[in-house]
């Protein structure tokens, strides 16, 4: 099956470059560029591509807008989308992710990275890259107020789970650390994002981070 992708970026260099580099891919192709925001709204609106590829700044809708406006809470058929950004900016990846993003990747994480979140998004699961993950939350929650308590409705191995995801485990990863077969890990991921009403891994980690539960 092959996955459809919409690029959008201002520069039209780097939009040319993401798209040598997906369509180099036998399962991947890029079905429409977007120079500015509100250009990715309306195309992502007409041709549903699987999986969006979006810039967190761009004129007219920055990344963070366009992914509420396109997989934010209230839309009826959210799309998939997954912002790019640097580091330097993980306050806009923070609320992209608030916003619905199923992931985020630094434009210098290379081709290889990029394509796995591609794919990870198509399969509806987030890349989330440890370094730049353990990076980013960590920053984050330095400026975040103090939780109210650790107060949830998670078993005690569904903490253990969500500690995991926080420091970007993989689901193999998971299943090796805590003994634990693959599908029981994923049906723990799927029980937690039920209950605490998140969509992603992504969304999963940083309520981890928020509540000061990333340590035993």
């Amino acid at each position: 099956m092959t996955i459809r992708v919409l690029v959008a970026d201002d520069q039209a260099m780097v939009r040319g470059g993401l798209r040598l580099i997906l369509e180099d891919q036998p399962d991947i192709e890029v079905v429409a560029e977007a120079a500015d925001g509100a250009e990715a709204v309306e195309a992502a609106r007409r041709l549903r591509p699987d999986v969006s590829l979006v810039d967190v700044r761009m004129p007219r809708l920055d990344g963070i807008e366009v992914t509420r406006a396109l997989a934010g809470p209230g839309v009826p058929d959210p799309l998939r989308v997954v912002v790019v950004t640097t580091f330097d900016l993980d306050e806009y990846v923070y609320g992209a992710l608030r916003a619905g993003a199923t992931g985020f990747v630094l434009k210098d994480c290379g081709p290889a990275l990029l394509v796995e979140a591609v794919r990870a998004a198509h399969q509806g699961d987030a890349l989330v890259s440890p370094s730049v993950t353990l990076r980013l939350l960590r920053h984050l929650t330095a400026q975040l107020p103090a939780a109210g308590g650790a107060d949830h409705p998670l078993s005690n191995r569904e903490v253990e789970v969500v500690r995991a995801v926080a420091r970007g485990r993989t689901n193999q990863e998971i299943a090796a650390e805590l003994f634990i077969s693959l599908s029981t890990v994923k049906s723990h991921v799927a029980g937690i994002q039920a209950k605490l009403g998140l969509r992603n891994r992504v969304e999963v980690a940083a309520w981890a981070w928020e509540n000061r539960i990333t340590q035993p």
